[in-house]
């Protein structure tokens, strides 16, 4: 039995940059890992089984963890029997990376389980074909993704702040939120700013999200949160991802504790203390 641990993560600025030819968009991220975790336990058994504490996802058929789990089935023309044990505490379609996060760990699982003997290089090509951001989970540290967000770079990058996540529980595509974009080269490029020693606040007019013009005018809900972290104190606050995630960054760690009270009452609240 392999137990393990699947992060979700931020987005620290998303720019959307251009529309390819193969119908994917170019982008440049930070991707930034939270203490967040789906825990996930796969057992070697004789017959598939799973069992999750989200009721949703005891009924979806398109389950990252199975479809990784087929893509090796069919590379190696063996049948990998699993019982699998999911507690979901990531939020859903919440723009965080929890199902790509889900499909990391059953790679680096099922090949260790079956003795596959994958290299990172193979696992990499393997989790391409599952989602653009599920290599980055193979090895979830800071880091630069450009590209479709599959082309990763670690990078000495670190939040020295107080972490609150909110989550509202809108549930928002990522490809409607691509297919009304409007993809732009980015005044100042994150590759660019990384150099620098970061003052989130003052670098919260050049950290963007490119989804919030899009997502805030549907769902202005997710753009009251983002005031609201602002109102309470926040250094800098941006949504993560698609949506519908906010998080916000707080260096006074009773702001953020008021924030998350407020927040809980009605949200999906997530309080990370800083170190």
């Amino acid at each position: 039995m392999i137990e393990i641990n699947s992060p979700a993560k931020i987005n620290i600025g998303l720019n959307i940059i251009e529309k390819r030819s193969d119908g994917y968009h170019n982008i440049e991220t930070i991707f930034y890992p939270v203490k967040l975790f789906d825990v996930i336990k796969f057992y070697k058994e004789d017959f598939d089984s799973f069992k999750c504490n989200n009721i949703k996802l005891m009924k979806e058929k398109n389950n990252l963890i199975f479809k990784a789990k087929e893509i090796l089935e069919l590379k190696f023309n063996k049948k990998f029997n699993l019982k699998i044990e999911l507690n979901k505490n990531i939020p859903i379609g919440a723009g965080m990376g929890g199902g790509s996060s889900d499909a990391a760990s059953a790679l680096h699982s099922i090949n260790i389980l079956y003795n596959l003997n994958l290299s990172k290089k193979e696992l990499n090509d393997i989790a391409i074909k599952l989602g653009s951001d599920v290599p980055f989970f193979l090895d979830p540290r800071p880091s630069y993704a450009s590209g479709r967000g599959e082309l990763i770079s670690l990078i000495d990058f670190s939040i020295n702040s107080n972490l609150l996540i909110v989550n509202p529980g809108i549930h928002i595509s990522t490809k409607w939120a691509y297919d009304n974009i409007i993809p732009k080269k980015p005044h100042v490029k994150l590759s660019e700013i990384i150099k620098e020693k970061i003052d989130f606040e003052e670098y919260k007019d050049i950290f963007k999200n490119d989804f919030e013009s899009v997502v805030f005018k549907k769902f202005p809900e997710i753009e009251s949160i983002k005031n609201d972290m602002y109102n309470i104190g926040a250094e800098f606050s941006l949504m993560t991802g698609s949506g519908s995630t906010v998080f916000g960054l707080f260096k006074d760690i009773g702001n953020a504790k008021k924030a998350a009270i407020k927040f809980q009452k009605k949200y999906f609240t997530f309080l990370q203390l800083k170190d």
